[in-house]
């Protein structure tokens, strides 16, 4: 069973919930890993950071899930993503989201491709990604985001024939805001088979994701 979600925000920046209760509502709904990837840019990166570092330090170890620290920096002019990954990961961010392309916002263009070229974990909704987009992050290990969310998974199916067609790797999130978006693992797992994921491309993708989280240090 594919039970993690990177993507989760919180009322730090756009969410409804707590920390708390985004923790306490995953852990319900049977994940065993989440990450809290608030929105940031410039004006409220560190202030954010502190705060969801601080929670997830103080969450405890014997819990059934662990909360990892994180940021999803949002539509910034595209220079900026490397100054801003570099200072996030500094910060302590174990997970770090770029906010990619999708087709519902006005997003900057060349923000998928300067997004790759910084230290980022996972590019999310990358909309109609590019051939040369996607070798790139094949080529740099980043994770192009399947996403359960409403609008951003409208390209879904094209994200899948990128990653297939270059061997890009690919992660499954949920992108929550609201309480109505924490959806449970099973659910989570069949919004990626109805974009069109087969469940041994399911099943790589949780051992990729695991070592993706030792290599950040998480057991």
């Amino acid at each position: 069973m594919y039970n993690y979600n990177l993507h989760a925000h919180t009322l730090l920046s756009d969410g409804q919930l707590l920390p708390s209760e985004v923790a306490v509502r995953y852990m319900a709904a049977g994940y065993k890993v989440i990450a809290l990837t608030d929105h940031a840019d410039y004006s409220n990166i560190k202030t954010m950071l502190k705060a969801t570092t601080e929670f997830c330090r103080r969450w405890p170890k014997n819990s059934s899930i662990q909360i990892l620290p994180g940021v999803e920096l949002t539509h910034l002019p595209p220079e900026q993503f490397k100054p801003l990954a570099a200072y996030a990961r500094k910060q302590g961010a174990k997970i770090i989201i770029a906010h990619g392309e999708t087709t519902v916002e006005p997003v900057v263009k060349e923000t998928n491709r300067l997004a790759l070229l910084a230290d980022i974990d996972i590019l999310a909704h990358p909309g109609l990604i590019s051939d040369n987009d996607t070798k790139l992050a094949e080529k740099r290990g980043i994770f192009l985001e399947i996403t359960s969310r409403r609008g951003h998974s409208d390209t879904n199916k094209h994200v899948i024939k990128q990653a297939r067609n270059f061997g890009a790797k690919l992660i499954l999130n949920n992108d929550s805001h609201s309480p109505e978006d924490i959806i449970t693992a099973g659910q989570l797992f069949n919004a990626g088979i109805e974009a069109g994921l087969t469940e041994k491309e399911i099943e790589k993708m949780n051992v990729e994701v695991g070592s993706l989280l030792k290599k950040r240090g998480i057991k």
